[in-house]
């Protein structure tokens, strides 16, 4: 018995020990996505801002309704990030626009697609990096589409998004417009929990790029974030 015990414990320490070497020779990540924006709005006039942070840093997210079926988006996302005890730093940046179609299934109901463009930028040194370059220093641009389905009632709103992201960077210059094309899949599911005008905001997902074999950059595989969510201009059907 004792050896089992042994046996288990030695394992253990061997996969603790190859996590932690893992993380001490990677560099940090160059493709952070940021938080998905899923507004489930209702009708023409309704605005939502929302500011959250987390696995992307810091996120703000503005939305409006023009019409009773077309909305509108504007994101934004900012990371800065030093080590106290080495060089080490990661800076992000990314602003986006979106446009998109909205309705109603029933009063609670909802269903949208948004697509957009931004921008973006990362730069970062690592001095612990082994097989990868120490410092980032790219641009990148970024074509999305963004599906959703959920619900929105004065307490909770909650949805289902997965968004298809096209990201294209160059992790060795500038110049964004001399590297490749990856999708990214980025389901996430959103909850909103509050009252009516102001509600909290929690978001968990996964950002997967199709073809990781032909990718020449790190990424963030995780979307996690929390906030909190202003809602103005909603009308509810009681």
């Amino acid at each position: 018995m004792k050896k089992r015990k042994n046996a288990g414990k030695s394992r253990f320490y061997i996969l603790v020990t190859t996590a932690l070497f893992g993380v001490l020779t990677s560099c940090s990540p160059e493709y952070i996505p940021n938080m998905v924006n899923s507004p489930m709005l209702s009708n023409q006039g309704e605005f939502q801002a929302t500011i959250a942070t987390g696995t992307s840093n810091f996120d703000a997210q503005t939305a409006f309704a023009i019409t009773d079926n077309i909305g509108i988006m504007v994101n934004g996302s900012f990371g800065d990030e030093t080590n106290d005890s080495t060089s080490d730093f990661h800076k992000h940046a990314i602003i986006e626009g979106g446009i998109g179609y909205y309705d109603k299934i029933g009063s609670k109901g909802r269903y949208e697609i948004y697509g957009g463009y931004g921008l973006g930028k990362v730069e970062g040194f690592y001095e612990g990096a082994t097989f990868d370059s120490q410092i980032t220093d790219a641009r990148f641009n970024r074509f999305f589409i963004q599906p959703g389905i959920g619900i929105s009632t004065g307490i909770y709103d909650g949805s289902f998004s997965p968004r298809f992201s096209l990201v294209q960077m160059n992790p060795n210059g500038a110049d964004f417009k001399s590297g490749q094309y990856n999708v990214f899949f980025e389901p996430v599911i959103t909850s909103k929990v509050g009252f009516k005008y102001v509600k909290f905001v929690f978001q968990f997902g996964v950002s997967l790029p199709f073809g990781e074999d032909n990718l020449n950059y790190d990424y963030q595989p995780f979307i996690m974030n929390i906030g909190l969510n202003v809602n103005l201009g909603r009308k509810y059907d009681f």
